[in-house]
């Protein structure tokens, strides 16, 4: 199962963006879809999760800015940010679980979109 980002790009302080993820592949069920970043530097931490049933878990540091969604029918979860902050500055990257044909399960991840927040 392959993961594309897009949506990532240069915006002001006090901005927003929206980041969306497809997956491809022969996805039989999906289960978790998440949304990571890793500033420079820094490791890499999970941003906003949403689980099988729907409910969604995020960072303390963006909750009340950020929204994860999904469309389990175009395989696709987004990031929605508002009011970004020069922290938010990194490369996000999705990830999905799930199962593909054959019942395998599999975790996948993006290649990453850059989000550079400028004050």
């Amino acid at each position: 199962v392959q993961l594309v980002e897009s949506g990532g790009g240069l915006v002001q302080a006090g901005g927003s963006l929206r980041l969306s993820c497809v997956a491809s592949g022969t996805i039989v069920g999906i289960n978790t879809m998440g949304w990571y970043r890793q500033a420079p530097g820094k490791q890499r931490e999970l941003v906003a999760l949403v689980s099988s049933g729907g409910s969604t878990n995020y960072i303390d540091s963006v909750k009340g800015r950020a929204t994860i969604s999904r469309d389990l029918i175009k395989n696709t979860v987004y990031l929605q940010m508002n009011s970004l902050k020069s922290e938010d500055t990194g490369i996000y990257y999705c990830n999905i679980q799930g199962k593909e044909f054959g019942w395998k399960i599999f975790d996948s991840w993006g290649q990453g979109t850059q989000v550079t927040v400028s004050s």
